[in-house]
């Protein structure tokens, strides 16, 4: 069961509005706009206020890829139970219930990204299972699909998580995995499936338009 989370569901009604990714025209989310005030605080406003940086508010390229892929081709996930880790907006499992999954679970470890999730989902009229936990290091618990998107930004998160990917992998679960190159994105044990063109903005990225890749992760590196 989900904590109390009033205060940050007020928060992103506050600080966001709903829009659509470039890419996924299909699904509207609560996300920052150019006119937002968690767009233009600095990470020091937002430590100030005890307020963890808000990449939920974003519609990120990895993100964008794996939901445009899953709502594409509706057979890689009808009927199947889904996992979306880090699931931040809840876009990726937002899709994936759009196409047909029997039962989607999405997972991130930010308050503010759990309250945005549960909004988006409601908003999409899809019923999604949310926990606001560290799924890193789980067993597999019937997941027949696994998401991640954008987790390579940072080592320390990128190793965890590929690791624990990989075990996943190696239970038989499907992973995939949505990431433009990142810099900590592993260099082996990655198949190709799709690339994406994503556009974005130079205040996220460092170029207009990002190739976006959704990579099937395999157990072995």
């Amino acid at each position: 069961m989900l904590p109390d989370l009033t205060k940050e569901t007020q928060f992103v009604r506050a600080n966001t509005a709903l829009l659509t990714a470039p890419l996924i025209p299909e699904i509207r989310l609560f996300l920052a706009s150019e006119i937002s005030p968690i767009w233009q605080a600095t990470e020091e406003e937002l430590a100030a206020k005890n307020l963890p940086p808000p990449f939920w508010a974003f519609a990120w390229a990895g993100g964008q890829a794996l939901a445009r892929y899953l709502l594409d081709h509706p057979a890689k996930v009808s009927g199947k139970r889904v996992l979306d880790f880090a699931s931040g907006s809840g876009l990726q499992a937002i899709a994936a219930m759009q196409s047909g999954a029997s039962r989607v679970e999405a997972v991130d470890i930010d308050r503010f990204a759990v309250a945005a999730l549960c909004l988006n989902a409601k908003e999409n009229g899809v019923k999604i299972d949310v926990a606001l936990e560290d799924y890193i290091g789980r067993e597999n618990a019937g997941w027949d699909l696994v998401l991640a998107g954008d987790v390579c930004y940072e080592e320390p998160m990128a190793s965890r998580t590929i690791t624990w990917l990989r075990m996943l992998a190696a239970s038989g679960a499907t992973v995939l995995l949505g990431d433009p190159s990142r810099s900590y994105l592993p260099k082996s044990g990655l198949e190709r499936v799709i690339s994406y063109a994503v556009k974005t903005t130079r205040e996220l990225e460092d170029t207009d338009v990002r190739n976006a890749i959704v990579w099937q992760v395999s157990a072995e590196a």
